[in-house]
């Protein structure tokens, strides 16, 4: 992005757009009851001249069902050596950026590490909050090469890597088994026209079953994106948002026809579409892959498959990320070799974090037999080289934020596509001002 944008957005308050981050790192857990972080007296060594462990505060907002996956990793990599010692610390995940906030500004109990959302790293590395792993990365033999391209790219910033990623999250679709088998469904759709075909012959209006239950709110942070990309739109084009565009206005017309058509009910409410789906009543649904523990505990018969190419231009996919970055205030030798030393381990041994139904960006990790093996895991990860992020614009939350109230309206039949996507536009560019 031009500094010039970067100057004026960087007056802006930080937005976030809190459901994506509260659904995407689990549920509202109290904070994990880690160890304090104190650190020891440093040694050159990179040890202690009392021979205690170079002790590292890391910090995730892993609080809900994946948490115990990260502990076991820090667990396993503390048991496997005896010269550094990672506290692992989760912060309640509603509240972790205001907490790194806090901490960041105040340097009280502040993190040497921490997991960060790849779309936030723009904004704290503008506030030059956070260090460039560059150099760490080279001294643990760690190569951004040997992980996914996509968030390597993205926080690489004036030739700068920013973070290590962790692993993607993009928007993938699900969808039931035993209502394929009744449609005579033998695959999953790839394209638009297979979708539309597909959704018509799962809709039975008589046993209330829809072929695509059109959510209104949440998770269009992923979907209304993804549709935009794939119709040849953008979000943002270069110098201004763009989403009233004509090829971002078909994509919302589109889901609005499915609500005209009978294929979605009307007035579909908060977490409607999922709600739907775990009672066999919503053949098809878009969502991210930490829903997979749900359908699981819930005993669905369910598939999962990369998102169709709704799209005329291109298949596109939006996604999040979670990575690892470092303040810039850690400026300790000892502390910055005990960070590499972890994110090296992390980066050959995020199979535990697989486990929890991610797929991982280490391409050592996704090239193993073991994650091959996961079939949900290997599905999610077919869409890496599609997958995009936020526009890599300072407080994109807080600019785009009006898009979802107005998506909602054209969706619920209360402004038309376009009107919607007009208002939201003279939103966001208020909001910029």
């Amino acid at each position: 992005m031009k500094r010039s944008m970067q100057k004026r957005a960087s007056l802006l308050l930080m937005g976030m757009v809190l459901a994506l981050v509260v659904t995407a790192c689990g549920g509202n857990n109290a904070k994990n009851n880690g160890a304090s972080g104190a650190e020891a007296t440093q040694g050159s060594d990179g040890g202690s001249s009392s021979g205690k462990k170079t002790e590292l505060l890391f910090w995730s907002p892993f609080s809900g069902s994946d948490g115990p996956f990260m502990k076991k990793i820090v667990d396993k990599y503390n048991s496997s050596q005896d010269k550094y010692k990672v506290n692992f610390v989760i912060q309640p995940n509603g509240e972790y950026y205001k907490q790194l906030d806090v901490a960041l500004s105040t340097g009280k109990e502040q993190p040497d590490l921490m997991i960060m959302h790849v779309d936030q790293v723009p904004t704290y590395q503008s506030k030059e909050q956070l260090q460039p792993v560059d150099e760490l990365a080279a001294a643990a033999g760690i190569n951004p090469a040997d992980f996914a391209e996509a968030p390597v790219t993205y926080a690489t910033i004036d030739s700068k890597l920013y973070t290590i990623p962790l692993d993607i999250h993009p928007v993938v679709m699900y969808y039931n088994k035993d209502l394929f088998e009744k449609a005579g469904i033998t695959a999953p759709p790839a394209n638009r026209a297979e979708f539309d075909d597909a959704v018509q012959k799962l809709t039975d209006k008589s046993k209330g079953i829809y072929g695509y239950v059109v959510p209104t709110l949440w998770p269009q942070q992923f979907i209304f994106p993804s549709l935009v990309w794939q119709n040849g739109g953008e979000l943002w084009d270069g110098t201004d948002v763009a989403y009233n565009s004509p090829e971002a206005v078909e994509m919302v017309q589109w889901l609005r026809d499915m609500v005209d058509k009978g294929i979605s009910p009307a007035n579909v409410q908060q977490d409607g579409e999922n709600t739907l789906f775990l009672q066999g009543k919503n053949a098809i649904q878009f969502n991210g892959p930490w829903m997979k523990s749900q359908f699981d505990e819930a005993g669905l018969n369910y598939g999962v498959a990369v998102m169709p190419q709704i799209g005329k231009a291109k298949q596109a996919i939006y996604a999040g990320s979670h990575g690892f970055v470092v303040p810039k205030s850690v400026t300790d030798s000892a502390k910055l070799a005990g960070i590499g030393d972890f994110l090296k381990y992390v980066s050959g041994n995020s199979l535990d974090w697989a486990e929890s139904g991610q797929a991982v960006a280490s391409k050592t990790v996704m090239d193993s037999a073991e994650f091959k093996a996961m079939e949900f895991q290997n599905t999610v990860s077919q869409s890496f080289s599609s997958v995009q992020f936020a526009p890599n614009v300072l407080n994109w939350g807080t600019i785009i934020e009006p898009v979802w109230g107005e998506l909602s309206s054209a969706l619920l039949g209360k402004k038309s596509p376009q009107q919607a996507m007009d208002d939201a536009v003279a939103k966001s560019r208020q909001a910029m001002k």
